[in-house]
């Protein structure tokens, strides 16, 4: 039933609920005022009327609940107690909203997520997105599921995959109410950035070598055909360019092989102290031509077992090693020590050239991210720091980068001491 003929029923009752009083007011007037013959038919008015009243009494107490009269219509409609704990059993957040887009309930889930809600409110009042409301109103237009998206940036950004479902009750020929179910898709939109960014800036990277390799290419095909000086300079830029690209494609891949591994095992230990005496002495060579002398600071005595994989390890302060190398270059000296500290230990690896400026710190381990300001040498892949994110991420710790314009930077990670039979102390 439409509202219309709704509305036509709750009034028919309404005022059929008065005609027994009608009808006795009809006959004490005649009693009253007519004469004694027509008195008679004033008795069969009374009689009626309260007969009819009697069968009106009865009529309503057999009526289902919910529809004796106007009154239970009038009362607020709310979603009961079966459909509130079904609701409340959904892990993601969920509200509920009537025709008029009202909140009329929230689980525990949009509670924590979207802070507290007032029930009774208009769901506008939360949710401010035009695209949101419309897809409601089509909703309930239409009795029809729907769906959108919803993007949030304040406190702090976050997406949401919204599924707008019709709740039909029996006896309701429209469904009352309708149920907003949330996804969190936050972390699946930052993941689909971050791949999408990747891609942009892999191919731009190649793309700066193989346009040079290609004018060069040109350029001996053509103008410098017969010119040997000309080719000879060429050839020596065009292996350069091919070393840089066989560099990214190499980062390119450890950083894959890195991100697909588990975690380490809890019995993998490596000495920390002969990974940073490897490293300084497999960067001797590079630190030299960079006019850098390297000083060991704690290497000596014992070594110091650490939870880690000693080839990643040394993969970590090589990448730092040979920053150092390239943007310190003109402090004389690069540091590459242990600091112990009761049952920790901090490996750092420090240079004494013109530093990292404060805005490009928080950056350093993006993906791509470069400061070539104060390089000397060759440009880098952008990877290197990135990729000893991504493995002290596996070894459960974090690269700690402190750095003061003029004074130089150091790049620091500090590590458990790992004790395995060799290393506890005697009883």
């Amino acid at each position: 039933m439409d509202e219309t003929g709704r509305s036509a029923r709750d009034t028919a009752r309404r005022w059929l609920r008065y005609a027994p009083a009608l009808i006795w007011a009809a006959g004490l007037v005649m009693a009253a005022v007519t004469t004694p013959a027509v008195r008679p038919m004033a008795i069969v008015f009374v009689v009626a009327g309260l007969v009819f009243h009697l069968l009106l009494r009865s009529a309503n107490r057999t009526l289902p609940k919910g529809t004796q009269g106007a009154r239970a219509r009038r009362q607020p409609l709310w979603p009961d107690a079966s459909v509130k704990s079904v609701v409340e059993a959904v892990r993601e957040p969920a509200v509920i909203v009537d025709r008029t887009l009202a909140l009329r309930y929230a689980n525990a889930g949009a509670m924590r997520a979207f802070g507290p809600l007032v029930l009774g409110d208009p769901i506008a009042m939360r949710f401010r997105a035009p695209d949101l409301l419309a897809a409601l109103e089509r909703a309930v237009e239409n009795d029809e599921a729907e769906q959108e998206e919803l993007t949030e940036r304040l406190p702090t950004d976050r997406s949401w995959g919204i599924d707008i479902l019709p709740l039909r009750l029996a006896g309701e020929a429209r469904p009352p109410f309708f149920l907003l179910l949330l996804r969190d898709l936050t972390q699946a939109r930052r993941l689909e950035r971050m791949r999408t960014d990747f891609v942009a800036n892999a191919s731009h990277e190649l793309r700066t070598p193989l346009a040079s390799l290609t004018g060069f290419i040109e350029t001996l095909k053509g103008p410098a055909r017969d010119d040997a000086a000309a080719r000879a300079r060429f050839l020596d830029i065009m292996q350069d360019q091919a070393r840089r690209m066989s560099r990214l494609i190499d980062d390119l891949l450890s950083l894959s092989r890195i991100e697909t591994r588990r975690r380490l095992r809890a019995n993998e230990a490596a000495d920390i102290a002969d990974v940073l005496r490897t490293v300084a002495r497999q960067l001797g060579p590079q630190a030299t031509e960079s006019g850098l002398a390297i000083q060991l600071v704690g290497l000596d005595g014992d070594g110091v077992l650490v939870n880690g994989d000693r080839d990643e390890l040394i993969q970590v302060f090589a990448n730092l090693m040979e920053n150092a190398c390239k943007y310190g270059s003109d402090g004389g000296r690069v540091e590459i020590g242990l600091r112990r500290d009761g049952e920790g230990v901090e490996a750092y690896v420090r240079d004494f050239g013109k530093g990292i400026k404060a805005e490009h710190v928080p950056r350093l381990t993006e993906r791509f991210y470069r400061v070539e300001e104060g390089s000397t040498g060759k440009p880098g892949t952008g990877l290197g720091l990135s990729i000893v994110r991504h493995v002290l991420t596996r070894h459960r710790t974090r690269l700690a980068i402190t750095s003061e314009p003029g004074k130089g930077a150091t790049f620091a990670v500090r590590f458990v001491r790992f004790l395995d039979a060799f290393d506890k102390p005697e009883r």
